[in-house]
């Protein structure tokens, strides 16, 4: 097969941008393995737009994670091999205002394509997203709200329904990019919108009569899996799951929890969960893992995004009462 850059429009894609960054345990976190192979090398940000890449291009594709099994994505600063590795490759695909030096080394890479899932589907903003990197000038103006404080969220994946919007668009930029492959990555992507049509179907059931629409979370990852499915996410602190909330917010939250009927926190399998705990003490709540699936690790709750998201949708049914 053989996809070499010299074989690789970058004209083809100039209109095509896609998403995210991620870690799979299928795609290699060695930046050796990535480029200069005789496959399709894909340079992925985090788990979920790994995932996309090894769904859509099967074998067609060496896809290499920037971010490793049990980092938190958030936190990740580029190395110089690693931009090292990013030239070496035939593609980048991220979700741009995720991750500010992942953005800043994709734009300053000389790679064609650049696939920014962030384009593939419309970003919200969901209110309590904090801006967390305040005169970053690498967060991209259209990655932020006109509304004063507040970024437009990034955690797109986490509803099946945009997640496929940004399958489709990826699949469209590796037909493009790879046309000898295009009817392969035309069925793969197909066949992974069919899955995530009957995931979100399952969870639109399974969450359509509870007896709470309330659900507290360590950090606001799930504002597009509440709008999506009639819930109301509380999260503790805003999009930095390391940032330490106020005393008036924990008090805030303990009080919403006797009205609304939370019977759970949750927390995450990245991060501390100490703060979850402590509300969960102080309020005589239950805990429980909410997973955001920026990563895969041996705690996780599945083997991949498909198994994560059913773990979730379990949790959820169980803290919200569900009939």
């Amino acid at each position: 097969m053989n996809v070499r850059r010299p074989h690789i429009s970058g004209i083809a894609l100039a209109a095509v941008t896609a998403v995210g960054i991620g870690t799979l345990t299928a795609c290699s976190s060695d930046s050796a393995a990535a480029g200069n192979t005789d496959k399709f090398d894909v340079v992925a940000s985090f788990y979920p737009m790994a995932f996309l890449a090894e769904q859509i291009g099967k074998d067609h594709v060496k896809v290499t994670s920037l971010t490793e099994p049990g980092q938190e994505p958030h936190d990740l600063e580029i190395s110089a091999r690693q931009r090292a590795q990013l030239e070496d490759s035939d593609a980048a695909l991220y979700l741009k205002g995720l991750q500010p030096s992942v953005d800043e080394a994709i734009g300053q890479s000389g790679l064609d394509t650049k696939i920014d899932a962030a384009t593939l589907t419309k970003l919200e903003d969901h209110g309590d997203v904090e801006h967390d990197h305040e005169g970053d000038e690498a967060h991209s103006e259209e990655a932020h709200s006109e509304e004063e404080g507040h970024a437009l969220d990034p955690h797109v994946w986490l509803d099946p329904v945009k997640y496929a919007e940004i399958a489709k668009g990826v699949g469209t930029a590796f037909e493009k990019a790879d046309p000898d492959h295009a009817a392969d990555y035309k069925k793969n992507t197909e066949a992974l919108v069919k899955r995530l049509g009957a995931l979100n179907t399952e969870f639109a059931d399974g969450l359509k009569d509870t007896r709470s629409k309330v659900f507290f979370t360590n950090h606001s990852a799930f504002g597009y899996l509440a709008e999506r499915y009639g819930l109301t996410q509380e999260a503790i602190t805003g999009v930095d799951p390391d940032s330490e909330p106020s005393p008036a917010r924990m008090k805030e939250l303990q009080k919403e929890a006797g009205a609304d009927g939370v019977t759970t926190v949750f927390y995450e399998t990245l991060v501390s969960d100490k703060t979850a705990k402590t509300l969960a003490d102080d309020a005589g709540l239950k805990t429980d893992v909410l997973d955001p699936l920026e990563g895969i690790t041996d705690k996780s709750r599945g083997d991949d995004y498909f198994g994560v998201m059913e773990a979730n949708l379990a949790a959820l049914k169980t803290a919200l009462g569900a009939k």
